[in-house]
């Protein structure tokens, strides 16, 4: 795997223990030009980094040797974890998000990234479910790496965590109501076993739907509406069987 060192001042000392490392956080870009991303991460005034960078044409760049911990993550939370800089490694991969014209990923990108995937979780015995988006762990802030990025194909790779349902079979059931408050209740206990957490600070109602829309991000991407059907409860009680 050829990798391109191109450090960033953006770290925090001293270093970590290996058996630190339970996260990969992978994240887009969201910048109009790769190249202002990767001055972004660089700069010591933005006072942001990450462990590696994905660009177009599928090169990785090493901005944070792995031991030191990136400032990527910023105020997040999964299971009982708390700011998840210091447990985890980052990777941005270069795209211009939802702001700016939201992409496809590149085939060379998500090859590219498959490989490191597979060296880190070989390296720090990262488990699947510990693989996550930025928008799981900070449902209220972020969107990245978005309803394109393609965890299905990863977990088929037996790269990530995702449930195995037929989507054919599901999809009969996407956008019918949930039949009463008991249903909706099981599907929230269902996110709190599956990791994600209440943002402080917001009223129930805003909670539960940016906790929906980061869940429909990542295991039921074809529709992201924060709204709770019978798919979505589907999914959740899949999820957590295994």
């Amino acid at each position: 795997m050829d990798k391109i060192y191109d450090y960033s001042p953006n770290f925090s000392f001293p270093k970590r223990s290996k058996k630190r490392i339970k996260f990969i956080i992978i994240h887009y870009t969201g910048m109009k030009k790769e190249s202002d991303s990767i001055k972004r991460l660089q700069s010591p005034r933005s006072k942001v980094s990450s462990h590696y960078l994905i660009k177009k044409n599928g090169k990785i760049l090493t901005l944070v040797p792995d031991l030191y911990e990136a400032w990527h993550a910023g105020l997040s939370n999964w299971k009982n974890h708390k700011y998840l800089n210091k447990n985890s490694i980052g990777i941005e991969i270069t795209n211009p998000g939802h702001q700016y014209g939201y992409k496809n990923f590149s085939r060379e990108q998500i090859f590219s990234l498959k490989k490191l995937l597979i060296s880190l979780i070989k390296k720090f015995k990262i488990k699947k479910k510990y693989i996550l988006g930025h928008s799981d762990i900070s449902p209220g802030r972020k969107k990245d790496p978005g309803e394109k990025f393609p965890w299905a194909k990863l977990a088929k790779n037996g790269l990530v965590w995702f449930h195995n349902l037929d989507l054919k079979k599901i999809k009969k059931f996407r956008k019918v109501k949930l039949s009463s408050k008991f249903e909706k209740n099981i599907f929230l206990k269902n996110l709190y076993k599956i990791g994600y957490k209440k943002i402080k600070g917001l009223k129930l109602d805003k909670n539960i739907k940016y906790l929906t829309k980061a869940f429909q991000r990542r295991f039921r991407q074809d529709l992201v509406d924060g709204i709770i059907d019978q798919e979505c409860l589907i999914i959740s009680k899949n999820l957590v069987s295994h």
